[in-house]
């Protein structure tokens, strides 16, 4: 197939810009939690309306979900929009830049959506950081015809090919009995205690885990007043490992050292499931060379290969998307001033010029790829045709 002028998508981006950076503004002035994004999903929505995509929302049974389209090709493009924020600290993961990075790419390859044979979809996947809401929209079918699915993640530096950790997003709850404290202790088992045996052996566990595997978590609530002996308590945590196999390891050992918790007090417990697990990022290694490629000639500066799988930048739901369809989920970089992710100080570097410049490059750069696997036409029909096996599964 004939290559298309990387201006024309360019183009489309720059005319977008005021639009793109006053959504990715917006969003991260009113940040909404998981499930939530009621005036994000919306807004990010409303744009891609008005370039006229037929827009679905509420689906896979997930308000804050919708499903944009845009021509009908035999080649699906899908752009992930996540746009939920942190509890306190807002938008410290940069999701504003994400919803409006993926609504630029959309709008630019919907220009090139009938020379090129495309479908082109903008997907608004709600509760990224908890709740994973691609996979439950992964599960209701929302991906089965996608022959690439895409997306940017903000940060510190520029990633092409990131790292990311299976998780497992986990309650541990424990009954006990009330009693006075000071009156009649003997009648108490506390819930409390028994959330800081498992606390200490989680801790002990700590020296022995597997390299890659990583235990971290808070106490939910643990007593309402320090003369009631605390009859319920409550731990949140996260378990995370390279591998989804490794996380299995690591869930039984971490079991192990709840339980204890409540054998030493007498309490009983459970251990409930928060979220769906995230499986590990597995990227297309062909799309992600050819983002490797673009994002030079954007003129950025990507973390050199070598350094690429050294530390991970956390779990993602989109793991689960690229264990069945082929994808990339790229860090783009932005000037942070020193800051990390889920730090208030980068939250603050999510509306700067520099993350101004994440959206449009972010934008430029998918919309690039999509039309370089749209012109291949060996890696074209492998999309396709992966996409048609899928479709075709019971």
């Amino acid at each position: 197939m004939t290559s298309f002028p990387a201006d024309a998508l360019d183009g489309v981006v720059t005319a977008a810009t005021p639009d793109l950076v006053a959504l990715s503004h917006a969003i991260h002035a009113r940040p909404e939690l998981a499930f939530e994004e009621t005036f994000a999903s919306a807004a990010t929505a409303d744009l891609l309306v008005a370039a006229g995509f037929e827009v679905t929302r509420g689906v896979a049974g997930l308000p804050t979900a919708f499903d944009a389209r845009y021509g009908s090709g035999d080649l699906v493009i899908a752009l992930c929009a996540e746009y939920d924020a942190l509890p306190e600290i807002g938008h410290a993961c940069g999701h504003n830049i994400i919803a409006a990075s993926a609504v630029g790419a959309g709008l630019a390859l919907a220009s090139a959506a009938d020379e090129l044979g495309l479908t082109v979809r903008v997907l608004g996947t709600p509760a990224e950081e908890t709740g994973g809401g691609k996979v439950v929209m992964l599960e209701a079918g929302l991906f089965d015809d996608v022959g690439a699915a895409m997306m940017v993640h903000p940060g510190p530096f520029d990633i092409v090919a990131a790292r990311s950790l299976a998780l497992a997003d986990i309650a541990v709850r424990y009954r006990g009995r009330e009693a006075h404290a000071s009156a009649a202790p003997e009648w108490g088992i506390n819930a409390a205690d028994a959330a800081t045996v498992a606390q200490v052996s989680i801790g002990l566990l700590r020296q022995h885990l597997r390299p890659g595997q990583q235990v971290h978590g808070i106490v939910g609530h643990a007593g309402t007043a320090p003369n009631i002996v605390p009859g319920s308590s409550e731990l949140l945590y996260y378990l995370r490992a390279d591998t989804a196999e490794e996380l299995d390891d690591l869930d039984r050992r971490a079991r192990g050292c709840f339980a204890a918790g409540a054998v030493a007090t007498g309490c009983t417990h459970e251990v409930a499931t928060v979220s769906p697990t995230y499986t590990e990022l597995t990227p297309d290694s062909w799309l992600v060379e050819r983002y490797r490629d673009v994002v030079g000639d954007l003129g950025r500066t990507a973390v050199p290969r070598e350094f690429e799988t050294s530390r991970p930048f956390g779990s993602t739901d989109m793991g689960n998307v690229t264990a069945r369809v082929p994808g990339i989920h790229p860090v783009i970089g932005l000037d942070s001033r020193g800051a990390v992710t889920h730090q208030p100080q980068f939250t603050a570097a999510c509306v700067t010029e520099s993350a101004d410049r994440a959206v449009v490059d972010g934008a430029r750069a998918l919309a690039r790829v999509a039309v370089l696997a749209a012109t291949d036409a060996h890696h074209r029909d492998r999309l396709v045709a992966a996409a048609h096996e899928r479709t075709r599964r019971p």
